[in-house]
């Protein structure tokens, strides 16, 4: 038989939302109960926090006042003004937020170090008498006085360094002036970056004026006595050193010529142009014997190789040719580079061949297999522009970003020049006293020191009258044999000859020099 029915009581119908908010209250009521209120503080975690802060900041100060030493109460303000003080005053704030009035406990060590009194309060007094020496104790203000209490208590002898406050009015008007911190106890750790010897700058002293078109590439001839020049007036034209006067003109390219290189060892000269063709010259006839075929675009850059009879070639092709001077014979095609070959320098030893692209990269070429043997990836811009080191395994490369220093033969990178010429550098060079001089796109003429890549002059080309001032724009340049004379070729049509200031002195150009802070590793 069937218990008796209760009945149920009937359930309101809640909506979603209303079930929603109860939820939420619930949940706030079981684990906020104070929502909105902020955490009552922990003094013993603030004692902790505050203790450990003051031994970061302080810890390096020691109190190292005599155990017998009587402290002197602090005079008015004329014994004070008259006392000589060498105290470091550093910024405190007001009186009633100073740390005289945040007393806590500490360990001996702690009121040693901070020069502390058995309270943990700041003690002290700025001029302490020591009864042996009788001098005046060097003292640190931090800010507002308090009474001295319980300094002899813990404390070495000798000199005081304690860390104590200043209780003078009109120190406390020029606090909020000081903008001085706590480095200034810091010890200072000499940079180990080389400092830079001083170097006279640089001025113009000849202007060239003979090609009708940009002046694009130079080469001297190795016993000094005159250079070439090749043009975007499609000629080569041969100056003479010491008196800047046209000697001879060469025409035979049919564009713009912009490699030039002068032999050693024959009476050959080699160029190579816009035009996909590369020649030699015989100087002796002043006549091309010789032309080398094979580039399938312009040739933008051109060396030979210091001890082997052999011509390179770089362009618009992406390859380097490696050629027999002799047979006009290609030995290698270097290729790998993704975009122009802009660069390229040769040395007697392994890498023998460095090449330097629009493709940001710089690659080091075997020339027995004709292979890549390393590529050098800092750069973010095209690579314009390198420069070996006539007398140190390192070489330089320029980019629009930065000029970085490289260690030969393996390629480490060494360091970037500590300035940005912020252009396009299309040439660079470097003499055997450490001088580099870098060439950029708007007529700036950078000279560096090779050693610690300090930028110690930044000249400005000048146009010749009646060009623009966009023709301002340097293409190429080149150190004399002996390094003291430099020779730029310019978009304005000139040739500019530069040679050291013989007047200047470090008393008129001081060298202004501070050493880098952070230094990039790529």
């Amino acid at each position: 038989m069937p218990g008796p029915t209760v009945e149920m009581e009937p359930v309101e119908p809640q909506s979603l939302k209303k079930l929603s908010f109860k939820s939420l209250k619930r949940a706030l009521d079981l684990f906020a109960p104070i929502h909105g209120h902020f955490a009552p503080p922990d003094l013993e975690s603030k004692r902790i926090r505050l203790s450990h802060k003051i031994q970061l900041e302080y810890g390096g100060i020691k109190s190292t006042t005599n155990p017998n030493q009587v402290n002197t109460t602090q005079s008015d303000g004329n014994n004070q003004a008259s006392t000589p003080s060498n105290a470091l005053a550093l910024p405190g704030a007001d009186d009633n937020l100073t740390l005289e009035k945040r007393c806590f406990p500490l360990s001996s060590q702690n009121l040693v170090a901070f020069g502390l009194g058995n309270r943990g309060c700041w003690t002290g007094t700025e001029n302490s008498k020591d009864p042996r020496t009788g001098g005046t104790q060097n003292a640190l203000v931090v800010g507002s006085s308090v009474q001295p209490e319980g300094l002899n208590e813990v404390s070495f002898p000798g000199k005081s360094t304690a860390v104590v406050s200043s209780s003078r009015p009109s120190e406390r008007g020029l606090e909020k002036e000081r903008n001085l911190s706590t480095s200034a106890i810091m010890e200072r750790i000499p940079s180990k970056w080389p400092r830079p010897v001083w170097r006279p700058p640089w001025k113009n002293y000849r202007v060239i004026s003979g090609h009708l078109g940009w002046v694009r590439s130079i080469a001297f001839d190795p016993s000094n006595t005159w250079f070439c020049t090749g043009s975007a007036d499609r000629t080569i034209k041969i100056w003479d050193v010491g008196s800047g006067r046209l000697k001879l003109t060469l025409t035979g390219h049919i564009e713009q010529i912009r490699g030039l290189a002068v032999s050693n060892k024959h009476t050959y000269m080699f160029s190579a142009g816009d035009d996909k063709q590369v020649k030699c010259w015989d100087l002796e006839q002043n006549k091309v014997i010789r032309s080398y075929h094979g580039h399938l675009s312009g040739v933008y850059c051109l060396a030979l190789h210091p001890t082997i009879d052999i011509l390179l070639t770089g362009g618009r092709d992406s390859v380097c040719r490696v050629w027999d001077i002799r047979s006009k014979m290609q030995i290698h095609a270097l290729s790998g580079h993704d975009n122009t070959v802009c660069s390229v320098f040769t040395r007697p030893t392994d890498p023998q061949v460095v090449t330097g692209s629009h493709d940001t990269t710089i690659k080091f070429w075997d020339l027995r297999y004709g292979k890549t043997m390393a590529t050098l990836t800092h750069h973010k811009k095209s690579v314009r522009a390198m420069a070996l080191h006539p007398k140190e395994h390192a070489f330089a490369s320029a980019s629009a970003d930065n000029i970085k220093k490289f260690n030969l033969p393996k390629g480490e990178f060494s360091h970037n020049m500590l300035s940005q010429q912020k252009t396009i550098i299309n040439a660079m060079t470097v003499n055997e006293e450490g001088v580099m001089a870098t060439a950029g796109d708007n007529g700036s003429l950078w000279f560096w020191d090779w050693k610690s890549g300090h930028n110690f002059q930044q000249a400005q080309t000048i146009v010749q009258p009646g060009s623009l001032d966009s023709e301002a724009g340097i293409y190429a340049l080149s150190y004399d044999i002996t390094g003291s004379r430099l020779v730029t070729c310019e978009a304005d049509k000139t040739i500019k000859m530069w040679k050291e200031d013989e007047n200047a002195t470090p008393e008129t150009h001081p060298l202004s020099f501070k050493p880098p802070k952070d230094i990039r590793r790529f």
